[in-house]
């Protein structure tokens, strides 16, 4: 069971300690609200796998908290339990209908026939999401000529927005930053499962149904995630010649692909480059990083790799100085399609508290910036496919 997260939604703190317990021995991440309105909060601000709810709660209805949870395209498929504290008969039928997933009356029976029903409505969800995609996933790549451009941020943080302006879309992040990655931290991951223990199983393993469902799931980020390696002395036994089919999977399993690759042109990197549907060629403001961003295009283009596929970003991650977007323009010799305000202290701030910055500081002119870029990245990716 890899990172499965169920909500609990309950007004007894009795039930809830006891719900949590119980469920957290079976292998499950367990989190608790004690009223409708905090419910909705968690459920959509951390997705979920499964949601119990007892309907007898303090300020909303469980008709009214089914509904909200319905209607919003982030918990309409999610499977939800109705587990009541009201052994009124007539309420099974009428929970059904209103869209619970299931509906059960709190008894010491109940807690067996609930574990049971949380592991068949995960395999049939899983069942249903094994589909591959129609087409082949669009493959995004995050690349800088040099380091402290901020490029891991905008690269998990253009992902989930990718996932919120596409609910339906399967996201994939993948972190190819060596030695050590850096997305991790940054989502707040500590799990196991990373790039170098997915390139170490037989090739026969790898396939696009696998990684869909081993790749843990990135609840507040809404992706899906493989980490970079964790170690030095782990990237060093990376098998390398298993990258380029480990993209190939990937593509088959997922809608969109984002790759993060730092400041890494190498061997390993350049055919993902090649093959990507869109490069993000991240730059800061000072001249040394853009004189070094101008050669890289430059050999990019050399490989024959499409000019219009490089989608220049100036990210002032570090403050005001610097140079104009203008000015940077006319030495890289390409335009820059978006330039990212500086946020003071709020960038650090939302990725030390492993959070998007879109939902730390809505408001924040950086974040509207980022969800404008994000749209544009996708129509541009979606213009190229077409042409």
């Amino acid at each position: 069971m890899d990172e499965t997260q169920v909500l609990i939604i309950d007004r007894d703190a009795i039930s809830q300690k006891f719900l949590t317990s119980t469920l957290q021995e079976q292998g499950y991440i367990v989190s608790q609200a004690g009223s409708g309105r905090e419910g909705l909060i968690f459920a959509w601000r951390d997705l979920p796998d499964v949601i119990v709810i007892d309907p007898n709660l303090s300020d909303l209805s469980g008709e009214i908290l089914i509904q909200k949870l319905r209607q919003d395209p982030r918990t309409a498929s999610t499977p939800i339990i109705a587990l009541s504290s009201d052994p009124n008969p007539e309420l099974a039928s009428v929970s059904l209908k209103q869209g619970y997933s299931k509906y059960l009356v709190k008894s010491k029976e109940a807690i067996g026939q609930l574990i049971e029903i949380i592991a068949r409505l995960l395999s049939e969800k899983g069942e249903e999401e094994d589909t591959t995609p129609k087409s082949r996933g669009r493959l995004i790549v995050f690349l800088s000529a040099k380091g402290g451009t901020g490029t891991s941020s905008l690269c998990a943080n253009i992902a989930m927005n990718i996932a919120s302006i596409e609910p339906e879309a399967k996201v994939a992040v993948v972190d190819m930053v060596l030695p050590i990655g850096s997305i991790a931290p940054l989502v707040g991951y500590t799990g196991k499962i990373d790039l170098t223990t997915i390139a170490n199983k037989p090739p026969e393993e790898i396939t696009a149904v696998f990684l869909r469902k081993k790749l843990p799931k990135i609840n507040l980020w809404r992706f899906q995630l493989l980490a970079g390696a964790s170690t030095p002395e782990s990237a060093n036994l990376l098998q390398v010649k298993r990258i380029p089919d480990i993209v190939d999977e990937l593509q088959k399993a997922f809608d969109y692909i984002v790759v993060d690759l730092g400041r890494s042109l190498s061997r390993i990197s350049l055919p993902i480059i090649q093959q990507a549907d869109l490069i993000a060629l991240i730059l800061s403001t000072d001249k040394g990083t853009i004189t070094l961003t101008k050669t890289v295009g430059e050999y990019l283009q050399s490989q024959e790799i499409d000019l219009h596929k490089i989608y220049p970003i100036l990210n002032r991650a570090i403050g005001l100085e610097g140079l104009t977007k203008s000015e940077a323009e006319d030495i890289l010799g390409l335009e820059i399609r978006t330039t990212v305000p500086y946020m003071g202290g709020n960038f650090t701030v939302a990725n030390n508290q492993s959070v998007p910055v879109t939902h730390k500081f809505p408001n924040d002119t950086a974040a509207f910036i980022l969800q404008q870029l994000t749209e544009k990245m996708i129509n541009t990716v979606r213009d190229l496919h077409e042409s």
